[in-house]
């Protein structure tokens, strides 16, 4: 894995920087026995009180790159929502580890944000082959 991520502020650099986050937070590896991809947020929201809240702030940093891509308040506050939520159930023992595998925060908010990009910049779509 490389972190050869663009720096710049057009859509394509924001759309990677963005998808390599959330593939870190949600998707890093597979579990085995389940098959179900977990990423440092699951993993740090083992750690009582500090993991929660690295995550949340590193989901936060999502919500900031959309807020720079210009998109409307209303879905800034629902990523927020998305983040908070996620940071909230997770400092619940052990319910807030199961919260962690199975909503992804991170992933929803990845969702929202490839849609504003698919909608209103159409050329930072990458075709994967």
């Amino acid at each position: 894995m490389t972190a050869d991520l663009p720096l710049g502020t057009d859509a394509q650099s924001v759309r990677c920087r963005v998808e390599g986050l959330e593939r870190l937070l949600d998707g890093l590896i597979t579990v085995p026995l389940v098959g179900r991809k977990v990423g440092l947020d699951a993993v740090l929201g083992l750690v009582p009180g500090v993991g929660d809240v690295i995550t949340g702030m590193m989901g936060l940093y999502l919500v900031w790159e959309a807020r720079n891509l210009g998109m409307p308040r209303w879905q800034l506050w629902r990523m927020a929502g998305n983040v908070g939520l996620d940071a909230l159930l997770g400092v619940v023992p052990l319910a807030g580890d199961l919260v962690d595998l199975l909503y992804r925060s991170n992933s929803r908010n990845l969702r929202i944000i490839r849609k504003h990009l698919d909608r209103h910049h159409p050329g930072s779509v990458v075709i994967e082959g």
